[in-house]
């Protein structure tokens, strides 16, 4: 079984590299040309085939006894950890239709940003990245759309002229102005934070999906965030590993 799970992760790993550089879950996005696919099986409806065990809690936030025996379990990190566990549990009051799992969120953030470890950079204990981390130049080059910075996104990014995705969700800053979310309560709703962006992220999968314990449901959510059926397929690798740990 634990030799089953490392390949299963190997996988999803190796993709993921590919996918943190991938654009994100814009329409705009969609606006690069694509190649025609041809002879291709479509992608079936799938959803986690592991029910995740439910964060505990202490009080009013995620128990630290869960958080270090589900990092010890997953490689997770535990910051990461409180902020999908919070926004699991904060949706589920809100959206309990929903029924979205943190492993759904791990698997994202493990995909996008190695759960805000990439490139260098590493989680604080409020949430906050160390250092930005940012995606491509969304220039029009390498099949990506051409986005130009606002007035408004450059505080995220940095780049006068062209967006990038930002943060740990690798949030374009044009969905952040949407779903912009104060997962921690803050008072700031940052794409840099992981607390603010899994809250975000849980609650735009939820507007795209509905009911995320159904195949239909949880797979139009996932391919919502990143129009690939390749990303779907990985998304789903990470969270089945997380929920089996």
């Amino acid at each position: 079984m634990a030799m089953a799970l490392c390949v299963m992760v190997a996988v999803g790993i190796a993709a993921a590299a590919a996918f943190t550089q991938s654009p994100s879950r814009d329409q705009e996005l969609t606006a690069a040309s694509q190649p025609e696919a041809t002879a291709v099986t479509p992608l079936q409806p799938v959803v986690p085939s592991a029910e995740p065990e439910k964060p505990a809690v202490t009080g009013s936030r995620i128990s630290d006894s869960w958080v270090a025996d589900m990092s010890g379990r997953t490689g997770i990190g535990a910051i990461a950890l409180q902020a999908y566990g919070s926004a699991t549990l904060r949706i589920e009051k809100e959206q309990p239709a929903c029924r979205l799992g943190w492993t759904t969120l791990a698997g994202i953030g493990g995909i996008e940003s190695l759960h805000g470890t990439d490139k260098g950079s590493y989680l604080l204990p409020a949430g906050q990245t160390s250092q930005p981390i940012l995606g491509p130049a969304l220039d029009g080059t390498d099949g990506n759309a051409a986005i130009a910075a606002t007035p408004e996104s450059v505080q995220w990014h940095g780049d006068s002229q062209w967006d990038h995705a930002v943060g740990p969700m690798q949030f374009i800053p044009s969905t952040w102005e949407r779903w912009q979310s104060d997962g921690n309560d803050d008072g700031v709703a940052d794409p840099s934070n992981v607390f603010d962006a899994a809250y975000a992220a849980g609650r735009y999968l939820c507007a795209s999906g509905g009911d995320l314990r159904t195949g239909e449901g949880w797979t139009r959510a996932i391919f919502s965030y990143n129009h690939s059926d390749d990303y779907v397929r990985t998304v789903l690798s990470y969270a089945n590993f997380y929920a089996a740990a």
